[in-house]
């Protein structure tokens, strides 16, 4: 994919990434790694080395680094092991303070380079912010290209794509097992809509619902032990749950109108969906096991796709106002709306495992793009593929 940062954060950190001695090839394809990572957070600013080369905190100047303005410096060697790995040597030192704010040694096979720059960048960017990195997680998509649908995995920028499922038939709402392990998937092959699951490790599927009718919107547990799916088999959208075998099916929502699009508490409490029961499409909590819903989204427009944040103090949803989506969030304990996006066609929003990110389907330049916003909305970026049109993105589980 290519990556373009269109919104920064108000205060960016200086951070400068020397090449890491060593093995040259392998320095310079996991100091890019890093470098990319960090600067497409929006949350830091890297200084140029301008040559300098020090590999251990012996050969630093603190001096020089301060004239430039960097606060943070990240150094360190690299090397091919014996045993067919790649191990790199790294150490973050705080150029204000004089001090070493890690030292580290990351390994990966020798086909996974760029996963030891993402766990590098995990970890520069948790002791420089606080929270948690997610560079070295993973997301779902759908691409479409004519009439051929692929569901792709990919890394978190878009490197070392994996088709999971190519077909002439329409693929919808990917949805990654807690673990990792696993995706399910709506897919039109059988005719109409039925619900699949796929391991990422043996590419082996299952069907997991093919009822009479449309089967849809499959939502994993936390603990991995249930999906939610959205049947019609009984007449109109309502929600059931079922184990990931597909037994133990019971439906869980109930009264007029249409529910669809749940989505799990973290604490597999609770469900969010989306229902019409009150004359427009809503956000809608209820507990897990059934029983009343409690409406959560108010005012003017409709609302859609909820998605709890990993705290399970907010969600991010789609909000439909003036002929524009804009994807927003909500504060359950203020009720608090708060828009993060410019509005046009975007949809199907999903946190990052850090809750400081949001990854949702949009539209630029005339095609289906991916885009992210921080859950504050000072930083975005917009994804395209190398061609086709991306929608229905989910970001997977934490590594």
């Amino acid at each position: 994919m290519n990556i373009e940062i269109i919104g920064a954060g108000e205060q960016q950190i200086p951070v400068s990434i020397v090449p890491f001695g060593g093995d040259e090839k392998l320095g310079l394809a996991i100091g890019e790694v890093v470098s990319g990572d960090l600067q497409r957070s929006g949350l830091f600013r890297l200084v140029d080395p301008l040559g300098k080369s020090p590999h251990a905190p012996a050969e630093v100047n603190y001096a020089d680094w301060q004239v430039r303005g960097t606060e943070a410096l990240a150094i360190g060697t690299v090397g091919a092991q014996a045993n067919g790995r790649v191990e790199a040597r790294f150490r973050l030192l705080d150029v204000v303070k004089k001090v070493e704010l890690i030292g580290q040694a990351v390994s990966a096979n020798d086909g996974q380079v760029r996963a030891v720059g993402h766990r590098i960048a995990d970890l520069i960017y948790e002791k420089l912010t606080g929270n948690k990195g997610v560079f070295g997680t993973r997301i779902a998509y759908v691409n479409r290209q004519g009439r051929q649908f692929s569901l792709i995995v990919a890394d978190s920028d878009g490197y070392n794509e994996q088709v999971v499922l190519s077909q002439h038939e329409p693929i919808m709402s990917p949805a990654w097992s807690p673990d990792g392990s696993h995706l399910a998937y709506v897919s039109f092959e059988t005719g109409h809509a039925a619900v699949f699951v796929q391991s990422l490790y043996t590419n082996q599927r299952k069907v997991l619902a093919d009822f009479r009718g449309s089967n849809s919107a499959p939502a994993w547990s936390p603990d991995g032990k249930q999906l939610a799916v959205v049947l019609t088999r009984d007449g109109s959208s309502k929600i059931y749950l079922m184990r990931p075998d597909g037994s133990d099916l019971h439906r869980v929502s109930n009264g007029s109108g249409i529910d669809t699009e749940p989505n799990f508490s973290p604490d597999g409490q609770a469900l969010l969906f989306t229902s019409d029961r009150g004359g427009s499409a809503q956000i809608y909590w209820m507990p897990v096991e059934g029983g009343a819903a409690q409406r959560m989204t108010f005012g003017g427009g409709t609302s859609y796709s909820p998605r709890y944040s990993p705290d399970g103090k907010s969600f991010v949803f789609t909000h439909l106002s003036g002929g524009k989506f804009y994807i927003s969030t909500q504060d359950f304990q203020t009720g608090q709306m708060e828009m993060l996006s410019e509005g046009g066609w975007e949809k199907k929003p999903t946190f990052a495992p850090n809750g400081k990110l949001i990854l949702f389907a949009s539209e630029a330049r005339g095609r289906g793009i991916l885009a992210t916003v921080s859950s504050d909305g000072r930083v975005k970026q917009h994804m395209f593929t190398q061609s086709g049109d991306a929608r229905e993105p989910v970001w997977g589980p934490a590594q």
